[in-house]
């Protein structure tokens, strides 16, 4: 397994030698959280970027002393999306000492790897990718920032419906959280008295994207809404203007506008996604302003997914700071249950559903030049 630090390096252990922790993961100067996640490949730039997002916020607090005078430290490890990998990633980090998990990623990981979180009793904040589905697996114990896949299929069918197009197909991955992501999409349709026009399920390695191209082209469906990460919405666009066919192409938030246009070119401009953090350039909200700050600052890329982590970050040391000097799993879980607050203009509460804080979505277009509009 590999492993990666976003915060102070570690040794064989948790803990340097001579501390003592009243709960795992917690000394009088520190809190350790776990990651587990793809780190590698077009999908692992994503998540490495977001890690380096929460790092940002992580930093400063520990550059203002620390939350009730402790520093928080995230240990990460590769998992390349594999279940069994993550379920040893999860035992390894419990092993070493963890007090709960941070920004984690992926449908079928999570929902493999539940039972033992469960157990575990670990606060398991701020997940990535997660279906809604194994996020129900997690209710007591996991809590979610981002707003549900069925919540973004309901924006964009919504929107789709209001400017005249019923004409919709589905580009999703062919994975757990692809497949969930097609039938939210298909119950949105389904609110409007419609159905899907055509659907596809992509490989991870974009294989069959010629072919899936070729059954969007026949079907010929107004817009086609993408479940996809990495290179392959660039890569099904490109694929579908080579035979001729040009349809809207509407992404969920796992869509990564810049490497879009890096594969697709200029003629992905008007590809729209939904987006489940707010606009990252904005000058009216001083907590925008202070994280493109700190990014500049330490060359951290400004976009929806540092972003991302960095208000992730922003809601797991809230809760910290809200549960006490007195820290143990049990508290903070008490304080995230009940937990409501506002960061950059959204609304989050726990207390409504205990699992998923924001409903948060927003459309955004992308330019030629891989920047977003609204």
């Amino acid at each position: 397994m590999q492993r990666r630090h976003f915060s102070a390096a570690i040794g064989a252990s948790i803990f340097a030698p001579g501390l003592r922790a009243a709960e795992q993961g917690v000394s009088d100067t520190e809190v350790v959280f776990g990651h587990t996640g793809i780190l590698n490949g077009p999908l692992g730039g994503q998540i490495k970027v977001m890690l380096s997002g929460a790092e940002l916020a992580f930093a400063e607090s520990r550059a203002q002393g620390g939350v009730n005078g402790r520093r928080v430290r995230v240990v990460s490890l590769d998992d390349e999306l594999k279940p069994d990998r993550a379920i040893a990633n999860y035992e390894k980090l419990l092993g070493d000492g963890v007090f709960g998990f941070f920004g984690c990623v992926g449908s079928a990981t999570t929902a493999a790897a539940a039972p033992l979180l469960m157990k575990s009793g670990a606060p398991w904040v701020a997940g990535y990718a997660v279906a809604d589905s194994a996020r129900d697996r997690l209710k007591g114990s996991g809590f979610f920032v981002r707003a549900t896949t069925g919540r973004e299929a309901q924006a964009l069918v919504q929107h789709l419906t209001t400017i005249g197009v019923t004409r919709i197909a589905m580009a999703m991955l062919d994975n757990p959280g692809g497949k969930e992501a097609a039938a939210l999409v298909e119950a949105a349709l389904a609110s409007q008295k419609l159905q899907a026009a055509a659907s596809v399920a992509i490989k991870g390695d974009g294989a069959n994207i010629p072919d899936a191209a070729s059954v969007l082209a026949k079907a010929a469906p107004q817009a086609v809404i993408m479940y996809l990460g990495g290179a392959l919405p660039g890569q099904l666009m490109k694929a579908s203007w080579a035979l001729g066919y040009s349809p809207m192409f509407y992404g969920m938030s796992i869509v990564a506008g810049e490497v879009t246009v890096k594969v697709a070119g200029e003629k992905a401009r008007g590809l729209a996604i939904s987006q489940v953090v707010p606009y990252p350039w904005s000058e009216s909200d001083p907590t925008t302003r202070e994280y493109r700050r700190l990014a500049e600052a330490a060359k951290v890329p400004v976009g929806y997914y540092s972003f991302e982590g960095y208000l992730n970050a922003l809601v797991l040391l809230e809760a910290l700071r809200r549960s006490g000097r007195e820290l143990t799993r049990p508290r903070l879980l008490a304080t995230l249950r009940g937990m409501k607050m506002r960061v950059a203009g959204v609304d989050l509460d726990y207390a409504a559903n205990g699992v998923t804080g924001s409903r948060f979505v927003e459309l955004v277009q992308v330019t030629h030049e891989g920047r977003f509009v609204r």
